[in-house]
């Protein structure tokens, strides 16, 4: 069992940065792949970024790609997801998920452990 709570959303301009928090509780983070989903007002969650057991390898949504960079660090228990040059259509409360196991799944369900979510608006 993991629990997991984002941090780190706020609201900025357009071509501004943020850097996203995920903390997880428990002793087995390294056994997850986790990954990034955000939802955007009227529309269906979607796939952002996952990243592997060890992050050394990554996935990324075309939308993101270049711009948003996914990392973790497992002896603190923390998912990141750096946003660079952020874009107006980027607004959406972003979710950090996780499942036991190796290899990428693109579909939410896939993910069986879900944060709150944290709001990032850009404006412009």
């Amino acid at each position: 069992q993991v629990q997991l709570v984002e941090s780190g959303g706020g609201l900025v301009q357009a071509g501004d940065s943020l850097r996203l928090s995920c903390a997880a509780s428990g002793r087995t983070f390294s056994s997850y792949t986790m990954a990034w989903f955000r939802q955007a007002p009227g529309k269906e969650r979607e796939f952002v970024a996952a990243i592997s057991l060890g992050g050394s390898s990554t996935d990324y949504a075309d939308s993101v790609k270049g711009r948003f960079t996914i990392s973790r660090d497992n002896a603190k228990n923390t998912v990141f997801l750096q946003m660079n040059s952020l874009k107006p259509e980027d607004t959406a409360l972003y979710y950090c998920a996780a499942r036991m196991g190796a290899g990428y799944y693109y579909s939410g369900p896939a993910y069986k452990y879900w944060g709150q979510g944290t709001q990032v608006t850009v404006s412009s």
